[in-house]
């Protein structure tokens, strides 16, 4: 790898930790710390959720996914577009103004206030949840750092994770949501101007070498050049379903994602952000989309072991030196944003949900603050051990998260904001049966069938109403 591939990449890492050193100066309250005190522009919120919402997997496993699977691949991206647009226009006003209302400074809290006769154990079921699934969510985007800094430059996986792994650390812990949200922003950025390079030239590259698309792609065989797979009847049907799954996911029940809502401060904010979240997911999901399919063109199957290695292999190859190390750190900025988001969850899940606000611990606001970044410091370590020891564990718990997450709150969030006689029970009913679903049907043979990304969400959904209508709550509630 090149020198100037390694100069921008440590310049940009740089970057990311100023910022948070920048933050650590502000005399932050810990409204401040976890929800960045209602102090940040709509736009730069709508960045930072989708730069949190996308991760590594838009770079590397979406990429590599549409790649092999051709254009049928395409309905992955539709269900987490159409995912994405309905959390924007549907639920994120009715975050912003249950914020406003309650002042909770996380999806835990809200959760809990709206059944205060539930409140503690609410807190403490779906904090331990939430730390469980996003502590090895987090250790295996910190693998994913290591085998990317490895796969383009040879470096050591370890010392790459440790290195990116600490500068993440340290600036989500200096500055909490503050620093998060402005490096996100930045790190959005990046993702945007590598979705709209990477196509154009990509597509010129195919030009130059006299290449079709459409040709190649038939030349690929299995269905590649098909829209729907070469499927048809019960099979299209079944790929259609679990591609679309990812849909579920986005419905409020991601906590990294839902906070951004909670952090918007008025509907002119709202709508500033909901305008560049939708944009900004038009223009990088249809980049990455096109990239995967040029990418087709230009490398044969087999091309690499690890297709989902094949966009840093085209960058490479295509793009001048300087410009393949801006869409590098682009990568990493995924990575980088989820992580730090993730550990920003692990965070107010136990410094704020269950040591402030369940054990009730009487601490001012400045204590609260240090107490949070010592609690952000110890996860981040146990999460790079955890992915140093652990990488094969990981990533089979991370394919259960954004259903025992994403699916399973996103169902809660639902029933609280349109079905008035959902009772704490039933969410209690609902967190228990989701969380341990997600994990029995993504390892029995139903898996093959039905994806646990879908399956869960309807559990989830059923257990809801079944729990709520036989167990009744006394406090009262409102729906949409």
């Amino acid at each position: 790898m090149q020198t100037v591939i390694y100069v921008e990449i440590i310049l940009y890492l740089l970057a990311m930790l100023a910022i948070g050193i920048y933050f650590s100066k502000k005399d932050l309250t810990h409204n401040d710390y976890f929800l960045g005190g209602n102090k940040v522009p709509g736009w730069v919120l709508a960045f930072s959720e989708r730069a949190t919402g996308e991760s590594a997997y838009m770079f590397l496993g979406a990429i590599g996914f549409i790649y092999v699977a051709g254009l049928s691949g395409i309905w992955v991206l539709s269900g987490m577009f159409f995912g994405v647009l309905a959390s924007w226009l549907f639920l994120s006003k009715r975050f912003m103004m249950e914020q406003q209302k309650y002042k909770v400074n996380s999806l835990t809290d809200y959760i809990a206030v709206k059944f205060p006769e539930h409140a503690d154990i609410i807190r403490w079921l779906a904090s331990i949840v939430m730390v469980f699934f996003f502590v090895c969510y987090l250790a295996a985007q910190f693998s994913g750092m290591g085998k990317t800094i490895y796969s383009i430059s040879g470096f050591s996986i370890t010392w790459g994770t440790i290195i990116i792994a600490m500068i993440i650390i340290a600036y989500s812990c200096l500055g909490g949501f503050m620093s998060v949200v402005w490096t996100d922003a930045v790190q959005s950025f990046l993702m945007l101007f590598s979705f709209i390079i990477i196509p154009i030239v990509a597509f010129m590259e195919i030009k130059n070498q006299g290449l079709s698309v459409s040709a190649e792609l038939s030349l690929r065989g299995g269905g590649a050049d098909s829209w729907t797979g070469g499927l048809n009847g019960l099979a299209l049907g079944a790929m259609l379903f679990t591609n679309f799954s990812w849909f579920f996911g986005w419905l409020g029940g991601q906590p990294q994602l839902s906070s951004r809502f909670m952090a918007i401060t008025t509907e002119k904010e709202r709508v500033t952000g909901r305008n560049m979240a939708i944009i900004w997911t038009m223009i990088v999901y249809v980049g990455a989309f096109l990239s995967a399919i040029f990418a087709s063109a230009l490398y044969s199957q087999g091309t690499l072991a690890d297709p989902e290695m094949i966009l840093p292999h085209m960058i490479f190859e295509i793009l001048p030196p300087w410009v393949a190390g801006i869409i590098i750190a682009g990568i990493l900025a995924a990575i980088m944003s989820t992580a730090s988001s993730q550990l920003l969850v692990i965070t107010t899940s136990i410094s704020e949900d269950i040591i402030h606000k369940t054990l009730r611990w009487n601490i001012t606001s400045k204590k609260l603050v240090h107490l949070s970044r010592f609690v952000a410091l110890i996860s981040g370590i146990i999460g790079i051990i955890i992915s140093l020891k652990s990488e094969s564990v990981i990533y089979s718990l991370v394919s259960f998260a954004w259903a025992g997450i994403g699916n399973t709150f996103s169902v809660v969030v639902l029933l609280i904001f349109f079905w008035k006689r959902v009772s704490g029970i039933g969410v209690i009913a609902t967190i228990i049966v989701g969380a341990v679903s997600a994990v029995v049907w993504s390892l029995s043979p139903l898996e093959a069938m039905v994806s646990a990304k879908a399956a869960t969400f309807f559990i989830c959904l059923i257990v809801g109403i079944v729990f709520s209508l036989l167990y009744p709550g006394k406090e009262p509630k409102t729906a949409a």
